[in-house]
């Protein structure tokens, strides 16, 4: 995980590897409530296997004829999983809905249902996990250990790093392109999307990325393969943009089409970039706080509740409730408006900012102002509960539910002790 290094719990790993399979990887949201049955709104619980949240999104908006805007969806879900969510069409009925079944790639429509209201991001509850690590030495001497730090766990907290899936692993650049838009060039936001090949992606994407590096847009949008979507977006607003001030070179676009080919991506999209760099920053605060215990309170912590609201009285029984979860101290999603610690943890949370070389005023990103972020304080801990495992004949089986926004990378890796994507 990008950033992460501290572990909390003293037991040896169990090695191992994840995602060999997508099955090996199961997602299941726990909504706030299930739809009512009634209502001008339709809400439907998919399987997916091997697909964004957002692709399907934009799959089911096309088959449907409708603005991408009448869909809605309480969390984004891994792509290489097996997963189930609920998404959600305003102002529709059931039998629009049964229409797609089996015309979504690698979809399954289990539920349909009726509901009053719209589903928004951050309606769910939590997210339970069903995964596999293969490939451990002694699955049966493995399931213990696994049982041993999940136990562990569950009674002290897991550091609330974000995992790979937040930046991506063979390209991990989308925290990149947020500082870009920090720096507020909107040339290198688009041309770090695009372009820029990473030498662990596959060969024709790359050859795809040299290709726009090397100003032939038109071929490397004519070669970009369809998991290049929001890649041939930008692409295309970029063309259309020469193609309407009748320009030939490059060179001679405007600082203008370049953030219409931002704009032209969705909305969760764009809004990422500054959340990843933010993400990127926050994990290097959650490693160096855990070296001092994230199961305690320590002088300057900001402390907030379940809600995320900042609890202004300490008193003496902080480290009580911090220990039964009641409250939590938090690392900085940086922004323009958030609040450092005080003391020693201030001091280490400015070092990462100067480190960088971004001040919080940058997180206002006044050339595309909605895009900005005034950050908050984020928990350096979370909560896991129904969490255990057992040992089958493929390895070991690790079962457990986590709140919403946190990563089942995090609980592995104190597992595995090894690198987790």
């Amino acid at each position: 995980m990008l950033n992460a290094e501290t572990y909390i719990t003293h037991q040896k790993g169990i090695g191992g590897r994840i995602r060999t399979k997508y099955e090996d990887f199961y997602v299941e949201e726990i909504p706030e409530s299930e739809p009512s049955g009634t209502g001008h709104n339709t809400c439907f619980f998919i399987e997916k296997i091997g697909r964004e949240t957002l692709d399907v999104v934009l799959d089911v908006a096309r088959e449907l004829r409708i603005d991408r805007k009448r869909m809605g969806f309480a969390g984004m879900k891994d792509k290489r999983a097996v997963t189930r969510q609920w998404m959600c069409v305003a102002n529709s009925e059931v039998e629009e809905i049964e229409k797609l079944k089996d015309k979504l790639y690698n979809v399954k429509i289990l539920r349909i249902m009726q509901n009053e209201k719209k589903l928004r991001i951050g309606q769910l509850i939590g997210n339970k996990f069903r995964l596999l690590i293969r490939g451990t030495d002694n699955p049966e001497a493995d399931r213990e250990i696994a049982n041993d730090v999940l136990a562990e766990l569950s009674k002290r907290g897991v550091p609330n790093y974000y995992g790979w899936q937040r930046f991506g692993k063979k390209r991990s650049n989308t925290h990149l392109v947020g500082k870009a838009l920090l720096e507020n060039d909107l040339k290198k936001v688009v041309n770090s999307y695009i372009g820029n090949p990473y030498e662990e992606e596959p060969e024709h994407i790359k050859e795809v990325r040299k290709l726009y590096d090397e100003g032939k847009w038109e071929e490397a949008l004519e070669a970009m393969p369809r998991s290049m979507r929001y890649e041939k977006m930008m692409l295309k607003t970029l063309l259309k943009e020469m193609k309407k001030k009748k320009i030939d070179d490059i060179d001679s676009l405007e600082e203008n089409s370049y953030r219409r080919a931002i704009e032209s991506l969705p909305k969760p999209l764009k809004r990422m970039f500054v959340h990843a760099y933010q993400s990127f920053l926050f994990n290097k605060a959650v490693n160096e706080r855990a070296k001092l215990g994230i199961d305690k309170y320590v002088e300057g912590d900001i402390i907030v509740d379940d809600e995320e609201h900042l609890v202004h009285e300490i008193g003496d029984n902080i480290d009580e409730r911090i220990k039964n979860f009641e409250v939590h101290p938090t690392a900085p999603l940086f922004g323009s408006k958030v609040p450092l610690a005080g003391g020693k943890l201030g001091e280490m949370e400015q070092k990462i900012l100067d480190e960088e070389g971004v001040t919080l005023e940058e997180f206002k990103v006044p050339k595309m102002p909605k895009l900005g972020s005034h950050g908050l304080r984020r928990a350096v801990m979370f909560k896991i509960w129904d969490a255990s495992a057992k040992a089958t004949d493929e390895g070991v089986l690790v079962e457990f539910s986590i709140p919403k926004g946190c990563y089942a990378t995090a609980v592995l890796r104190e597992i595995m002790k090894n690198e987790v994507v």
